[in-house]
């Protein structure tokens, strides 16, 4: 053989072990009974083994919004008819830890979890397909959920919650936070296209099309900034998580709130971090 031919067919070999690195893998069956929680990656379903464990004990200041998605998710787990959800608000309130806590609670019961990232979105009609018909109950989780106009997964996640010919499985139901409530950015010339006609307004196509998507959650829950107060007993909360008491000096009360002061927000999340960093010291 030429020795350019060699070449050329080492080339040609090298190029298709690459192309293979690409391609997805194989699907394989996951195995429900021996996790809780998965994660959609490169077409595949991913097991995570470790989920967080946190509970719905552990979620303060938002009694409200705990028994609207907990009841959901109730009804849904238990077979009844229950509504996709979208949870949006201020940034570290537990919009995604409510979520995390009902794995907990229910995955007993059978339910399971599926994350999966905005591109991912494309790939519903095969997560639909791969779920339909078995015992288990899946909610497909979209965490920080926003669009632009011209991403593929805004118009994939539209169709499978109202108007695709996938029809969508029983056993399924989409939880998604955002700290958008309309999930895409508004223009200020969207508002200077809108009509009135008569004594009706009649909103731009493009504002249309924006406010479309959120109207296709069944149940929208709002999360709100906490309270000075409503901060602090989030810290007092963790503070005896991690073994301290939860009586705060002034000391404590100060290094709370100048905490908070540095990082621009009185959030649960912002509460957990302290508490961690000022039990660490102690």
């Amino acid at each position: 053989m030429h020795p350019a031919t060699d070449i050329l067919l080492e080339k040609a070999r090298i190029l298709l072990e690459r192309l293979e690195l690409l391609l997805p893998c194989a699907p394989v069956e996951p195995k429900w009974e021996k996790a809780s929680a998965f994660r959609w990656e490169q077409g595949r379903l991913v097991t995570v083994p470790q989920p967080h464990r946190i509970g719905l004990t552990d979620l303060l200041m938002i009694e409200e919004q705990k028994q609207l998605i907990n009841q959901n998710t109730k009804q849904f787990v238990q077979g009844r008819p229950a509504n996709n959800v979208l949870l949006t608000g201020s940034r570290g309130t537990g919009k995604s830890s409510l979520v995390k806590a009902l794995l907990n609670e229910y995955g007993p019961n059978g339910l399971r979890l599926i994350e999966v990232g905005k591109l991912a979105l494309a790939d519903l009609p095969h997560i639909i397909a791969l779920v339909a018909g078995r015992s288990e109950r899946f909610i497909l989780y979209c965490d920080d959920l926003s669009f632009n106009a011209d991403e593929p997964g805004y118009q994939a996640l539209k169709a499978a919650l109202d108007g695709s010919l996938v029809a969508f499985s029983d056993n399924l139901l989409i939880y998604a936070t955002s700290n958008r409530r309309h999930l895409m950015p508004e223009s200020m010339q969207d508002n200077l296209a809108t009509k009135y006609v008569g004594d009706e307004i009649h909103p731009a196509e493009s504002v249309e099309e924006k406010i479309s998507l959120s109207e296709r959650f069944g149940l929208w829950v709002s999360f709100y900034p906490f309270t000075q107060d409503e901060y602090l007993a989030i810290v007092a909360h963790w503070l005896r998580h991690f073994g301290l008491s939860g009586e705060l000096d002034e000391v404590a009360r100060q290094a709370a709130l100048q905490w908070a002061i540095q990082r621009g927000s009185r959030s649960g999340r912002v509460g957990w971090q302290f508490a961690r960093d000022w039990a660490g010291k102690q």
